[in-house]
């Protein structure tokens, strides 16, 4: 039951690039089906998947004390990964539409504008936990080690939202309600440190 659960979750994590590679497909056709500017599309969808699938694997956790179903966390691995896999994409458009894979003015870029360094901040503090994802990698580092690692995704996930606060200029309907999300999280995870702490005093 989990194993169809998973390739569930899996196809249901790819369908938004299917339908940015369908679109590719329409647009390439003469359809407008990813409107008048087809790369500032993808980079602001890809973007957005990014912060989802971020958010999504932060709210594994939360839900599961709330629900009591364990089973929630066989699924974090995996949008985790999908986050970091919509980041390369959003992160490789950038890089070929804007500078054609030049990394001199690339970098110029990043060190010029603050927007572009905090998110590209972001994309490498998700390259580590990525890389150390799987079970050998728990191994190796142990346990505790492992899970201080992974805490990055918070500081990756500030990174994103901000990199997306500054980048709008008039509407932050969006930026915002990814900044609701991310706060509560936060408090949850601050809380979940500090209440054992407080029940020790008290006891």
């Amino acid at each position: 039951m989990i194993k169809v659960a998973k390739v569930l979750v899996f196809l249901l994590c790819l369908v938004p690039f299917l339908l940015l590679v369908r679109g590719v497909v329409l647009t390439m056709r003469g359809e407008f089906a990813l409107g008048a500017n087809p790369i500032e599309t993808i980079t602001h969808s890809t973007g957005d998947w990014i912060l989802r699938f971020l958010l999504i694997t932060l709210a594994i956790t939360p839900l599961r004390a709330l629900t009591g179903w364990t089973g929630l966390t066989r699924f974090r691995r995996m949008t985790g990964l999908f986050a970091f896999f919509y980041s390369i994409l959003h992160f490789a458009i950038y890089w070929v539409s804007k500078f054609g894979l030049s990394w001199t003015e690339m970098w110029q870029d990043i060190a010029t504008h603050l927007y572009v360094t905090v998110g590209f901040l972001g994309f490498v503090l998700m390259i580590p936990l990525a890389i150390t994802s799987t079970k050998k990698w728990i191994t190796r580092l142990g346990g505790k080690r492992w899970q201080k690692l992974h805490r990055l995704i918070y500081a990756s996930a500030i990174c994103g939202v901000l990199h997306y606060w500054w980048l709008v200029k008039l509407d932050f309907t969006y930026p915002l309600r990814y900044a609701v999300v991310l706060a509560v999280l936060l408090l949850f995870r601050m809380w979940t440190v500090v209440r054992p702490r407080l029940q020790t005093k008290g006891g």
